[in-house]
């Protein structure tokens, strides 16, 4: 009897289970054929839009800035060299890099021990022919008397010559007297051509003597022209750079010991390409002293001095391109020779013109604008322009209509748009000028500038009091620690 009721158990409980299968089973093939059926009708598709910035596009006159990179350099610059050769005896005080000198100032002097024997010695020849001179103007003199003398016997002779001759014509002379007359006459003339030639070759040796003093002169100066070059001076007033001797050292003929920059005649050099260059040309074709303003970047603090536009270069080096410019420095302080500038310059006036960010414009100079039922209609559009973050373009049909001020790759042509106007959307918050900085940071910074000697001393000085205010430019923070590797 138990064996019966527990077969009938496990009866009902198979069927139970049979049964749960077979509902199983039916409301899986549901589920299917009802997935089935509804994959091959059609879904609703619902517009995305999207959410975009726009702007009003607006004719204005503005002033494009040309920017360029240039490099410091002086227009008066000199090589120092050794002026003769031997042993430095004296430098002058600060004569190392950057040191400071005035013009005339004495920078070195080498050993003259054998310059001033040579210029003794010049000294002592002039001396000795000078003497030789004197004695040869003397000779002269007595050669000169000796053939007065000579012509004052010989006159004397064709007197008495000529007193037999009228003797012997009037009966009361001899023959004998008249020859005898004659004889000492042709003596005395002979005398005076022996004194004559005597004369002759005392102005010959006078001559050979004064064309000695004059060669002893030049041998003089020369020695005193080597010996003054023992000693070298500043040609102006400047600094020193490149300083390769010390007191002391042996040095060369014509080696170079230093170079002397002129600090007060400072230009920069700056290249930009043709068409720019173009744009910058008067109607007359020739290149307009314009305004530059030079911009010095150091450690976040900029130094700004003012310039003109004052010449080009003659001819394009081989391997380059466009045109090197250059422009005189109004104010030099904290320049110096080599730094690598930014140059901003003006062009002239665009009238008529359109300013957007550059994300607004795609590769072919096309923009997005605002059309109806805010949808996106792409335009042609002209670039005049570049600007840093900006463009300048040119679209008179557009003047007056929004264009989508940063495209991306989902905006198109068509594309329905949520505008978001400048007037309308929320400010975004704006990362702080200056900040706060704690005992230790402001010591690390202010550690950091003070041991950087590539900084000049007014900016160190400026640096180092904003340092010390309790409010610092983030600006500047960030640029001295991107130095500092923090």
């Amino acid at each position: 009897m138990r064996f019966f009721r527990r077969s009938l158990a496990g009866l009902f409980l198979i069927s139970m289970t049979v049964a749960l299968l077979a509902v199983a089973g039916n409301m899986v093939w549901s589920a299917l054929q009802a997935r089935w059926a509804d994959a091959g009708r059609p879904g609703e598709v619902r517009e995305r839009v999207f959410t975009a910035e726009v702007q009003m596009l607006q004719p204005v006159d503005t002033v494009p800035i040309l920017t360029a990179f240039g490099e410091i350099r002086s227009r008066r610059s000199l090589e120092l060299r050794a002026p003769a050769a031997g042993t430095v005896l004296e430098l002058a005080d600060g004569f190392e890099d950057g040191g400071a000198v005035a013009e005339g100032q004495l920078l070195l002097r080498i050993d003259p021990a054998e310059a001033m024997s040579a210029r003794d010695v010049a000294a002592t020849d002039l001396r000795e022919a000078e003497g030789n001179l004197r004695e040869a103007e003397a000779s002269v003199i007595l050669a000169r008397e000796d053939v007065a003398g000579a012509q004052a016997q010989a006159d004397l002779r064709a007197r008495a010559m000529d007193r037999q001759r009228d003797l012997l014509e009037r009966g009361v002379g001899s023959a004998a007297s008249l020859e005898t007359a004659e004889l000492a006459a042709a003596s005395a003339n002979q005398a005076v051509l022996s004194r004559r030639q005597a004369l002759a070759q005392a102005t010959a040796r006078l001559d050979q003597t004064g064309t000695l003093v004059e060669r002893r002169q030049i041998s003089l100066a020369e020695a005193e022209r080597v010996l003054a070059e023992t000693e070298l001076r500043a040609e102006f007033a400047g600094v020193l750079a490149d300083v390769s001797v010390v007191q002391g050292r042996l040095v060369n003929r014509n080696e170079q010991v230093a170079r002397l920059i002129d600090a007060a005649a400072l230009e920069v050099s700056f290249r930009v390409s043709t068409a720019q260059y173009a744009r910058l040309l008067a109607e007359d074709g020739s290149l307009p002293r314009a305004d530059v303003t030079v911009v010095l970047d150091v450690l976040g603090v900029d130094i700004t001095a003012p310039a003109r536009l004052t010449r080009e270069s003659g001819a394009v080096q081989e391997g380059q391109s466009g045109r090197l410019l250059y422009a005189e420095l109004l104010q030099t302080r904290g320049f110096r020779a080599g730094d690598f500038v930014t140059v901003a310059l003006q062009e002239p006036e665009l009238q008529s013109v359109a300013l957007l960010p550059a994300t607004a414009l795609d590769a072919e100079n096309r923009v997005l604008v605002l059309g109806d039922d805010d949808r996106l209609e792409e335009a042609q559009v002209t670039l005049l322009r570049r600007q840093g973050d900006n463009v300048i373009i040119r679209a008179p049909p557009l003047y007056g209509r929004e264009v989508v001020v940063a495209r991306s790759p989902v905006l198109g042509a068509g594309i329905r748009i949520s505008p978001l106007r400048p007037d309308a959307a929320a400010a975004a918050p704006t990362a702080p000028e200056t900040i706060a900085l704690d005992p230790d940071r402001r010591a690390r910074l202010i550690a950091f500038v003070e041991g950087n000697n590539f900084i000049p001393e007014d900016v160190r000085a400026r640096m180092l009091m904003q340092l010390n205010e309790d409010e610092v430019p983030l600006r500047m923070v960030t640029r001295i620690e991107s130095r500092m590797g923090g």
